[in-house]
């Protein structure tokens, strides 16, 4: 009895202290603007003055809630094609050095990200991608091919190979048996590895501070970064809370209704 309340007190610890910044998120973002300083657990009165402000004047958030669309969107897209295509060869095909290849895969993410910065901004001036679309989504998809290859390898090991030889013994070619067994068996863990990068496409920070300048380019996380106050010189406390409910928001929907495809596709081949 005792070691299960030490269990669900271990638990409940563990959910608050991952829960209480954006509880407390919400609870700024619902106060009025003259109120954003009070320590009150709860608002009061409640105001959607925030939520207001963020979509009103100058600010361009909804264009930049599109650009993270698009951004995150693309770069899921590319990560999935290319990484599904790789993790198969890697898994599933025998040639030399193939070992080689995935422990270089995986040493690319022992790089800082901010050290990529520089010649990436230096590389993207010189073909003028400054402020465009691509110059965003090529360095997020650099970083997040490795681990999409990492699980998606992981995941095409543990589906039987006999699947694959009874498809082409029925007449498929290897590219037929890949496309109608082996992907559709496999969809746990590719929707797993496009939820996990479209969360860090969506939330990239950095590189899109980076590479561009213009507002019309930037993305939501940047646009909260830039918010200013009412005369321009106070911090925005409220508005940016608003601002990160509205992109937290939709990621805990997505993640909340297909959480059982996720964690399907997280433990696939955890037991044989």
């Amino acid at each position: 009895m005792n070691r299960r309340v030490l269990t669900y007190a271990g638990v409940a610890a563990v959910a608050v202290y991952c829960l209480a910044p954006f509880y407390w998120m919400v609870v700024s973002a619902f106060r009025r603007p003259q109120d954003q300083f009070s320590n009150a657990p709860v608002p009061a009165p409640f105001s959607v003055e925030n939520f207001t402000a963020v979509f009103s004047g100058d600010n361009g958030f909804g264009r930049a809630l599109l650009n993270s669309v698009v951004v995150a969107g693309i770069t899921t897209a590319l990560t999935l094609v290319i990484g599904v295509f790789t993790a198969y060869a890697l898994a599933r095909l025998t040639f030399r050095f193939k070992n080689l290849v995935l422990g270089l895969v995986i040493g690319t993410t022992m790089f800082p990200g901010i050290s990529q910065l520089v010649p990436l901004l230096k590389l993207f001036t010189g073909i003028g991608w400054i402020n465009t679309y691509q110059a965003m989504v090529v360095p997020s998809l650099g970083f997040a091919l490795p681990l999409s290859v990492w699980l998606l390898t992981a995941f095409f090991r543990q589906l039987p190979f006999e699947l694959e030889q009874a498809a082409m013994v029925d007449g498929c070619t290897r590219g037929q048996a890949f496309r109608k067994v082996i992907v559709p068996l496999a969809a746990p863990g590719v929707f797993t590895t496009a939820i996990l990068t479209f969360i860090a496409a969506w939330n990239e920070f950095l590189i899109a501070l980076s590479m561009v300048n213009r507002k019309e380019m930037q993305t939501a996380t940047v646009a909260i970064s830039k918010f200013t106050g009412v005369s321009g010189f106070d911090q925005p406390f409220g508005t940016q809370m608003a601002a990160g409910v509205i992109v937290t928001v939709p990621l805990i929907i997505v993640v909340l209704v297909f959480q059982r495809r996720i964690v399907a596709g997280l433990t696939a081949g955890g037991v044989k």
